[in-house]
Formats: C-alpha cells, sequence, structure tokens
C-alpha cells in the first residue's frame, strides 16, 4: 500500500480541527497560559530599586545577586525580585517574576542571577545552569505574542 501523500495528510489535519473547534480553543488556551508563564513585558517587570514613580526600563548586562525576594503586593502569583549587580557599580532594580516561572526551581537571597540583553527584550536566567526562568519582553514582541481569538 502507498504512504498517504503529504497534501492528504494536511487536508485531513485542517478536517479535524474544523470539526472540533471547542479542542483548538482549549488548546490554544493552554499554549497561551504556557507561555504567559515564563515572560511579561518590560514595562511591568522591571522598574528601579526605590521604587520611585520613575520606572527606569534599562538594565545593563552581568551578574546580579538576589537581595531580597518576597510576594508582589497586589500582584497574585507574583513575586518581587531586588537585584543587585554583583560588581563595583552595585547598580539595583526591581523584576516582578510569576511565581510559576519559578515553581521548578525557587530563587533564594543570595543566588546570582545573569541578565543579557536580547533583541526582544531581557533575557534573566540562573548563574549556576545559565537556564533562562523569565523573558521581558519590549512592547513589540510582547504584542505579538498575545493571544488572539482564531475563528476557524
Amino acid at each position: 500500500m502507498p504512504a498517504p501523500s503529504p497534501l492528504l495528510a494536511l487536508c485531513a489535519a485542517l478536517l479535524l480541527a474544523a470539526a472540533l473547534p471547542a479542542r483548538a480553543e482549549s488548546f490554544a488556551s493552554s499554549a497561551s497560559s504556557a507561555g504567559s508563564a515564563s515572560s511579561g513585558s518590560v514595562s511591568d517587570s522591571i522598574e528601579d530599586s526605590s521604587d520611585s514613580s520613575s520606572r527606569d526600563k534599562e538594565v545593563a548586562d552581568g551578574d546580579y545577586r538576589v537581595v531580597e525576594l518576597a510576594d508582589a503586593a497586589g500582584r497574585p502569583d507574583t513575586l518581587r525580585l531586588r537585584l543587585r549587580a554583583d560588581a563595583p557599580a552595585a547598580a539595583e532594580f526591581v523584576l516582578y517574576v510569576p511565581r510559576q516561572a519559578l515553581a521548578e526551581r525557587a530563587l533564594a537571597v543570595g543566588d546570582l542571577v545573569q541578565t543579557r540583553q536580547r533583541i526582544y527584550g531581557y533575557e534573566f536566567r540562573r548563574a549556576d545552569t545559565r537556564q533562562p526562568f523569565f523573558l521581558a519582553l519590549r512592547p513589540d514582541w510582547q504584542h505579538e505574542l498575545d493571544s488572539r481569538v482564531v475563528a476557524l
């Protein structure tokens, strides 16, 4: 028996997706939830450490020590991390991270976090494993990842 053609397989997949809109909606919702657990916008995630109303969104690449870790007031399921540069300048900033982003392995005061500026915003990763745990996205990138209703 000959192997089914790729076109036939594509048609079958499209028919199945059209026949099961509830499942497609559920899948899209799950994918959206998974993606948002480890990313957020720069404007909502980063502020200067003085809690002033002027929010400085620029963060230098480098190693930062967790100097304070607490629940974020007024933000359910969010942690507030105060990070201090592990360098003589000792720059500080606050990072708001969804609790779920650290569910696999929590951070503690004294842990070292690496910050890297990327085209999409900032990557925050554990210094010991170099595994990213959070992405702070610039507005144009965040907009591209926002959930949208898709009609089939």
